[in-house]
Parts: C-alpha cells; sequence; structure tokens
C-alpha cells in the first residue's frame, strides 16, 4: 500500500523566465487548473492523503495548500544552491512506499494508485533524436542503464515510485553522497543513474500524451491555448 507522496516545489523554473519572475511554475494554471492542485487532487482520488509537498523558491505561494488540501509544506532553503538531490535529502525519514512527484507535471489521466508492487520510473517513447534521460532495461523491464540523449527510445518523464527496500537504499548512498562537492548539481535521477546497479526499479512506460512537462512557454503555450492567464 502506497503510504504518502512527495511533491518536489522548490525549484526556481529558470527556463520558464519572465513568467516565472512572477511566479512558480507549479501554481501556473493549465486548461483551467493549478497544476499542483490537479496533481494533489489525483493523488487524493487514488486515497493518497499524506502529501508532502517541498517548496523553495517564492515559497509563500505554496502555503494555501496546507489549508486547501491537508498538505505538509517542507521549506527546502537549499534550493538555489543545490539541485534536487537536497529535497529528497529533507524527507529522507519519510519515504518509504512514496510517489515522488514534480508539481510542472499535468497527467491527462489519473497516473495514481493504490497499491503499487515494486518501484519504478515513468517512461514515455521519444521518436527521433533527443537530450532527455533515456532508459536501457532487462528482464521485468528492469533499468538497467540511465545515458542522457539518444533516438527513437524510452525515457524517463513524470513521477517516480519508490518501495522500501528502494528507499532504504537510496537514502544510504544519499547520505554517503550528500557532502561530496560534486553531488551538490545532480539531479536524484544522476545519483540513481550512477548506483543503477543496487536499486532495483523497473520502467513503466505510458502512453503518448498521458504524461506532460512544460519545459517552455512555447511548449505550454501549445498545450493551452488560454495559457496568457497566467499573466498580469
Amino acid at each position: 500500500k502506497v503510504q504518502n507522496a512527495v511533491i518536489m516545489a522548490a525549484g526556481m523554473s529558470t527556463r520558464f523566465a519572465p513568467l516565472s519572475y512572477e511566479r512558480p511554475k507549479g501554481v501556473l494554471k493549465v486548461r483551467g487548473e493549478v497544476l499542483i492542485e490537479r496533481q494533489i487532487r489525483q493523488l487524493q482520488e487514488a486515497g493518497i492523503q499524506d502529501i508532502i509537498v517541498v517548496v523553495g523558491y517564492m515559497k509563500e505561494q505554496f502555503f494555501y495548500l496546507e489549508d486547501k488540501f491537508g498538505c505538509r509544506i517542507v521549506v527546502n532553503e537549499e534550493y538555489a544552491v543545490r539541485n534536487n538531490n537536497s529535497t529528497l535529502m529533507l524527507v529522507r525519514e519519510d519515504l518509504g512506499n512514496t510517489y515522488i512527484c514534480s508539481s510542472d507535471n499535468y497527467f491527462t489521466q489519473n497516473v495514481f494508485e493504490p497499491y503499487v508492487y515494486q518501484a519504478y520510473y515513468a517512461a514515455t517513447f521519444f521518436e527521433g533524436p533527443t537530450e532527455e534521460y533515456l532508459l536501457d532495461t532487462g528482464a521485468g523491464n528492469r533499468i538497467t542503464a540511465v545515458h542522457v540523449g539518444g533516438s527513437d527510445a524510452y525515457g524517463m518523464l513524470g513521477h517516480a515510485y519508490f518501495d522500501r527496500e528502494f528507499s532504504q537504499r537510496f537514502c544510504e548512498i544519499l547520505m554517503d553522497e550528500y557532502g561530496k562537492p560534486e553531488t551538490v548539481p545532480l539531479l536524484w535521477e544522476d545519483i540513481f543513474a550512477a548506483h543503477v546497479s543496487e536499486l532495483p526499479m523497473a520502467m513503466r512506460p505510458y502512453g503518448e500524451g498521458i504524461i506532460w512537462e512544460f519545459d517552455s512557454l512555447d511548449e505550454l503555450q501549445t498545450f493551452d491555448g488560454a495559457f496568457v492567464e497566467n499573466v498580469d
């Protein structure tokens, strides 16, 4: 049974400048719904009530979620100097059977379930050349390698799920490596990729159009022509 979810919302969304000077990407409105609110509702519809939102940049704009949805708010004071490995370090005591989510994802279908039987990372097929994090897999779709860039392959896109075994081992590795200068700029996915043989995780493929991640204003405008309502 899934225990909880962590939504990472601390980042500065620099690729969304100048819109991100006014508000974090997670509170942008897409197709009539606030991004992070839609994701919280989908988690709650799947029976997951313990939701931790880790905030940093413009943190005050997320505080209302505590009253509106009963989320727990955790403030990441290192958001400007470290990558998202600092978010998982902050909540390491809460990681067990846990969904790991990004505040800026949009799921056209509810991808969350009350019971999950193995650690996985969501994946989408990328046609043609891409600079995304692509996956090699073995038996049972277990991830055997992660590499940046390639062509016509499945790549990481969307949420992940940690089971207890994965959480325990990942936190041990994270604590060992957190103090190293070379760890500072890394995504948690980079740490996973470097220790993939020690961290059993499957790839869970999703069909086209289910998982959206907006890396630029152009992508968001293509998906939602009314996005201009986000601009004061």
